[in-house]
């Protein structure tokens, strides 16, 4: 049974970091192209980064890029975020996904996390 566990999420003033985790099992993980997606109430699941299965590219969406870094160690099966300068707009439930495509849209993953909320406060 193919399971995705998020973790690190929490409540974070403005100005603030945070460390996202992963923890995959059930799949062939380094053969995976992973990535961060979020929601906010009310909004559409949103792209915020992706890494290919070595870890060798990556990709961020453009309300992110800069202060997000996507990372992967295949040797654990644990897919990283790690968030810096955080804003109140980056308020969301985070999820990681995995896919066999290198894709930015949320409908090429067939694998889903449940989830970590993210508050920051202003």
């Amino acid at each position: 049974q193919t399971q995705l566990v998020e973790s690190g999420g929490g409540l974070v003033q403005a100005g603030g970091s945070l460390r996202l985790s992963c923890a995959a099992s059930g799949i062939v993980f380094s053969t995976k192209t992973l990535a961060w997606f979020r929601q906010a109430p009310g909004n559409e699941r949103e792209f915020v980064a992706i890494i290919t299965s070595n870890g060798g590219s990556t990709l961020y969406g453009s309300s992110v890029k800069g202060r997000f870094t996507i990372s992967r160690d295949n040797a654990k099966n644990t897919l990283y975020l790690q968030i810096n300068s955080l804003k109140p707009e980056d308020t969301a439930v985070y999820y990681c996904a995995a896919s066999r495509y290198y894709s930015s849209s949320s409908t090429d993953y067939n694998y889903w996390g449940q989830g970590t909320q993210v508050t920051v406060s202003s």
